[in-house]
């Protein structure tokens, strides 16, 4: 048998149907892991067993039916995809998977199936292109304890992030040239937010304000979740040709609102009661479409903008396994 490598790529995770028991179950695995809800083990087995997932799986189960595809989750089939794409250029020296940190297909079993192989290198490619300890941290850190009770511990290579990648930035910023951003009054590149707290415990805990996180990146604040965003938003908006004053940055998908602003909702509002009639919104947090971004910006946020004067809305859809981007992680692995 001639040796290879594996790559895994690694999203986060989907409920295995849009029903509310398993929707439960999914919450209950993603928001009981530390690196999520960072607070005392046993408040946070109460708040999610007894709080979060029995009254949240409810109303989440209905945008996961109205989510659900022929093919099931957008977010599973479109990484399925990707998978398969990157298995056909990587060619005989590698082997190719797809896991998830929470659901199936779990990351922990994978690694365990693969433990006889005798790979040359497992490369883990966490498809986060900004670093969070809730993400990527969280997915490293479950291979990490997987590999580490294992006999012969093999070499690992962890891609950490990728926001500021040629292949990436190429990628994403042609798609978003696919949509003639000139056509539109305003381009919005919406990220994931997080709790502030988490944000800033990348920096010693110190404001974001103070390291100027939405202006630039130094090595004081090159881990910063904020930083990277809005770098990664100032490197695709130059591939793109935007000028600065055509574009801006806001966070989604919170959960309160002490989590990284400002929050897409409200500047979508905003925007739209400024009198931007068109308004084309792009999410470069994701690299595969899900609950986040066809349901929350591409139908709720959409809504939104029309209600309060906006007259054209455009979601950029995310990478997925789109050519570009396929070929370009390849070369970003290789």
């Amino acid at each position: 048998m001639k040796h290879k490598k594996v790559i895994i790529l690694v999203n986060l995770g989907t409920p295995d149907i849009p029903t509310v028991p398993s929707v439960r179950k999914y919450l209950r695995e993603f928001l009981g892991d530390p690196r999520v809800i960072d607070i005392h083990p046993w408040i946070r087995f109460i708040l999610v067993n007894f709080i979060i997932a029995p009254f949240r799986s409810f109303k989440s189960a209905k945008l996961y039916k109205r989510l659900w595809t022929e093919e099931g989750s957008p977010l599973l089939a479109n990484s399925m995809k990707l998978c398969r794409k990157l298995n056909m250029i990587a060619g005989n020296d590698y082997d190719v998977f797809l896991a998830m940190r929470y659901g199936k297909p779990s990351l922990s079993r994978l690694l365990n199936s693969l433990k006889e192989k005798n790979y040359l290198q497992i490369i883990l490619v966490p498809l986060f292109p900004q670093y969070a300890s809730s993400t990527t941290g969280s997915i490293t850190a479950n291979a990490l304890r997987t590999v580490s009770e294992w006999n012969m511990v093999p070499d690992i290579r962890v891609i950490g992030s990728f926001y500021n990648k040629p292949q990436y930035v190429h990628a994403i910023s042609s798609q978003l040239k696919d949509h003639d951003p000139g056509r539109y009054d305003h381009v919005l590149f919406s990220f994931h937010s997080l709790p502030v707290r988490q944000v800033y415990m990348m920096h010693q805990d110190i404001e974001c304000s103070q390291f100027k996180c939405d202006r630039s990146i130094t090595e004081q604040n090159r881990n910063c979740y904020q930083a990277s965003c809005y770098h990664s938003a100032r490197l695709i908006a130059a591939e793109a040709g935007l000028e600065q004053n055509k574009f801006s940055v806001a966070f989604q998908s919170r959960f309160t609102r002490n989590w990284l602003g400002p929050f897409t909702d409200d500047t979508i509002r905003e925007l739209a009661q400024k009198g931007i009639d068109r308004l084309l919104v792009i999410c470069p947090s994701f690299v595969a479409d899900c609950l986040e971004t066809i349901i929350e910006i591409g139908q709720e946020y959409k809504k939104l903008f029309l209600q309060n004067g906006g007259k054209e809305f455009t979601l950029v859809e995310s990478l997925n396994d789109d050519d570009r981007w396929s070929k370009g992680l390849f070369s970003l692995i290789h």
